[in-house]
């Protein structure tokens, strides 16, 4: 990969049940299944866990634990069945995928040998 534009995915997927509205498992379950999910698609990823809240369609507010993968130069065609998996695995109504372009460079910096001994001696 050479610095440029990249696609960068981004899915949110509730924890909640669809149908009983509450949490089953605990996170650590979900995160482990999301991270397989990721690893048969060959995806690179990052996850963070957050807490959302948001209206449904007929206006009940529901707040719940939310797991927002974030996928990397993976092709759009990817992102969708990853979130078709997630959505049928963690048993939700839907999930949200934001996708943009952007743009990566990376940064690398080393110490020099000299200043280095210097600096931890």
């Amino acid at each position: 990969m050479v610095d440029g534009q990249i696609l960068q995915s981004t899915i949110y997927i509730g924890l909640n049940d669809a149908e009983t509205g509450v949490q089953k498992f605990n996170t650590e379950k979900y995160l482990s299944i999301l991270k397989n999910v990721c690893r048969s698609y060959e995806a690179a990823f990052s996850v963070h866990t957050i807490n959302g809240g948001y209206f449904h369609e007929d206006g009940r507010y529901t707040e719940e634990n939310t797991l927002a993968l974030m996928l990397t130069d993976v092709p759009k065609t990817v992102v969708t069945e990853i979130a078709k998996d997630l959505c049928a695995f963690f048993h939700q109504e839907s999930v949200m995928v934001i996708s943009s372009p952007c743009e990566v460079v990376f940064v690398q910096e080393r110490l020099n040998e000299e200043a280095s001994e210097e600096t931890f001696t």
